[in-house]
């Protein structure tokens, strides 16, 4: 159950910041919350383009999480119980990087990845 909870509540969280990306990527006025906040204002377009990478790895990280849960994609169940050590070491350095960042306006996503560290941790150790 906990298990469960886990890889939804990391899922929504990553949806949540999927959905910032893809604002940013769309010209969204958000840089300062992105990137230590070297891009204020809208990104230029080789970032929109990276903004669309980081969702698309996110979204990859999303369905090792549910894999590893049992929720979406079984025959990838080999692969995320791999893979899900990958996503915790990303979400450490994500959660690092957050903390520390120079744009104190991106520092809002901290606890976010704070949140999906700890509940990748939960599927990852269940």
């Amino acid at each position: 159950m906990l298990e469960t909870l886990s890889a939804i509540v990391f899922t929504v969280l990553t949806g949540i910041v999927m959905i910032f990306q893809g604002c940013l990527a769309a010209g969204a006025p958000w840089g300062e919350a992105s990137m230590g906040g070297k891009y204020p204002g809208k990104y230029p377009p080789k970032m929109r383009v990276v903004a669309i990478v980081n969702m698309l790895v996110l979204g990859f990280l999303a369905v090792l999480v549910l894999s590893k849960a049992d929720l979406l994609l079984p025959e990838l169940k080999p692969v995320s119980n791999i893979g899900i050590w990958f996503v915790v070491a990303f979400l450490v350095l994500g959660t690092v990087l957050n903390t520390i960042t120079p744009s104190k306006v991106e520092r809002i996503w901290a606890p976010v990845a704070l949140s999906q560290l700890i509940t990748s941790i939960i599927v990852a150790i269940s």
